[in-house]
């Protein structure tokens, strides 16, 4: 499985933003803008919290396993890589949302003196530091699951019989 590349996470963020921003000038240019909904922080800091509480269970069952303890529970590998999966794509979608409410607050920083574009502005605001939140839970969680780097790099260990 690939590793998670922050280069695409920023990327995908920068160019949802500039279309996002673009698309709401234009859709202003009609009369109206699409809100921001109050949901969209909250259900970015849940998933957030989600992907941190299993990144945290899952490297103290690690830790538990790597000291030998008797009580220790084991981890499944299959489970441990749905994680990592569901970690990544909530990453890739954090990021492209946190683009796009983040080119829809920059566009509204411009008519901060209307209460109803403020409030707003604080929504988009707090979704990118949500959706930020949701990358970096991710990206934590899959450190913990890293398997470790084999001492052999070059392909010549002997065979195991």
């Amino acid at each position: 499985m690939k590793e998670l590349r922050v280069r695409t996470l920023v990327a995908v963020f920068v160019v949802a933003g500039v279309l996002s921003w673009a698309g709401a000038r234009l859709w202003d240019a009609v009369g109206t803008l699409p809100r921001v909904p109050l949901a969209a922080p909250v259900v970015l800091a849940l998933i957030a919290v989600v992907l941190l509480a299993t990144a945290l269970s899952l490297r103290s069952r690690l830790k538990a396993q790597r000291e030998r303890r008797q009580d220790a529970k084991g981890v499944d590998p299959l489970m441990a890589a749905r994680a990592v999966v569901f970690g990544q794509a909530s990453a890739l979608v954090a990021s492209l949302v946190a683009g796009m409410y983040g080119g829809t607050g920059v566009f509204l920083l411009g008519s901060l003196d209307m209460p109803s574009r403020r409030d707003q502005a604080i929504y988009a605001g707090f979704s990118v530091v949500a959706g930020i939140a949701v990358i970096a839970a991710a990206l934590f969680l899959e450190r913990v699951c890293k398997l470790p780097e084999d001492d052999d790099h070059d392909g010549n260990a002997a065979p195991v019989s």
